[in-house]
């Protein structure tokens, strides 16, 4: 996989984090914990760890001493990665190393001794053949993807454009980029139907964002890259589109817009 990081995607990362927090499944957090084996420290393999977001959140929540290998293409986001100290949910060590891998390449052997391989936000990023190459290298480990869109925004107030926008967006997720036909919110249907032809199947839970005022700055965020990305799918919606970006974006700022943004958690293994 080698598409490039847009400028400003560390930041991104930051912004969105609380918000993928409270969106991530605890249910399957707690399933996690019942198939990890105890009385030795446990080895995590995180796949696209980005700034390290999925260690901050599921290290604290798992017990006993703790070793997380992050594999990140990008140096900036692994060094970031680095920085901070964790503790497990018992005050055990938790370790953080990290490897300049492309993740879609990662082999059986380059996870061999994962006790638990996470992701976040992935698998709508990869093609169908990614995909199943993802899925033979964690066979065989407990695997938790979090936070594969869906496809699915809802706004409160709605207007007639969403629907439209939503489409043009979806899309964009499923371009192809450098001969790479993404996923987008296919994704979770590929994933499930890949790992089961390698005899594993799959818990999978709903795991919205619910952005309000609270929200305001990552939801205004957010909206600019969607509307833009539906325009430079479907460049005759740009006059509509920009209006409504405006409209929207105003009640953002007035604490008036909520939208749900549609992902899942899976779980295999």
């Amino acid at each position: 996989m080698t598409t490039s990081l847009p400028p400003g995607f560390a930041d991104w990362l930051r912004l969105r984090e609380p918000a993928d927090a409270a969106a991530r499944s605890t249910e399957l957090a707690d399933a996690v914990r019942d198939r990890l084996p105890a009385g030795r420290p446990l080895v995590v393999h995180d796949l696209g760890s980005g700034t390290g977001s999925m260690t901050r959140w599921l290290a604290p929540r798992l017990p006993g001493p703790q070793r997380w290998v992050l594999h990140e293409r990008d140096a900036d986001l692994l060094a970031l990665a680095r920085a901070g100290r964790l503790t497990a949910a018992d005050g055990a060590e938790v370790t953080v190393t990290t490897r300049g891998s492309d993740v879609t390449r990662l082999t059986a052997a380059d996870l061999a001794d994962a006790d638990l391989i996470t992701a976040s936000a992935l698998l709508d990023m990869l093609t169908a053949e990614e995909v199943e190459r993802v899925a033979a290298a964690c066979a065989g480990h407990p695997t938790l993807f979090a936070l594969t869109v869906t496809g699915r925004a809802e706004f409160t107030p709605p207007d007639p454009l969403d629907a439209e926008l939503t489409a043009a967006f979806n899309a964009h997720q499923r371009r192809t980029v450098d001969g790479r036909a993404l996923l987008g919110p296919d994704a979770v249907d590929v994933a499930v139907a890949a790992f089961r032809r390698h005899g594993v199947e799959t818990l999978v839970r709903p795991t919205p964002w619910r952005l309000g005022a609270e929200q305001a700055e990552l939801a205004a965020e957010w909206l600019t890259g969607w509307v833009d990305a539906a325009i430079e799918e479907r460049p005759h919606l740009s006059g509509p589109a920009a209006t409504y970006q405006k409209w929207r974006l105003a009640e953002a700022a007035a604490g008036r817009l909520d939208v749900v943004l549609h992902h899942a958690d899976l779980l295999t293994g």
